[in-house]
């Protein structure tokens, strides 16, 4: 976990994370949202959709960015107060999703930073791209 303050947050810093989407992430974010859109929970449909199978839930892969903003930029001393997101493209089971933030404004003033955040697939496609506006406790 990183610790920047915002005296320590610069335009242009940079963080990154990868992980890979698995059966088991859909199946707890199913529990939690209660979210049973067959496109998600049944191949055979998402299939019929011309999708190569289940469709991963959008705001799952949008909830990285509070791992993002959390954990790794600006990190421990974070309060997200706003995440715009732009779904680009279907992320699927089994892609393995690169993560990334800049920091694009740093405001002392309201003691907020704007991060631009961006997700891509494995073979390199934007999925998700979002504007991250989050506060800082120090």
């Amino acid at each position: 976990m990183n610790h920047y303050t915002l005296s320590r947050l610069q335009v242009g810093m940079t963080e990154e994370f990868t992980l890979t989407v698995t059966e088991e992430m859909m199946d707890r974010f199913y529990a939690i949202t209660g979210d049973c859109s067959p496109i998600h929970m049944d191949a055979q449909y998402a299939a019929g959709r011309g999708y190569p199978g289940r469709v991963v839930y959008g705001m799952l892969s949008a909830s990285l960015f509070s791992t993002l903003a959390g954990v790794y930029l600006p990190g421990e001393h974070c309060l997200l107060h706003q995440v715009d997101c732009k779904f680009a493209q279907p992320v699927f089971i089994g892609d393995t999703l690169t993560v990334k933030g800049t920091v694009t404004e740093v405001n002392e003033t309201f003691r907020e930073v704007t991060i631009k955040g961006q997700i891509q697939n494995q073979n390199g496609k934007k999925v998700v791209r979002a504007v991250i506006k989050a506060g800082l406790a120090q």
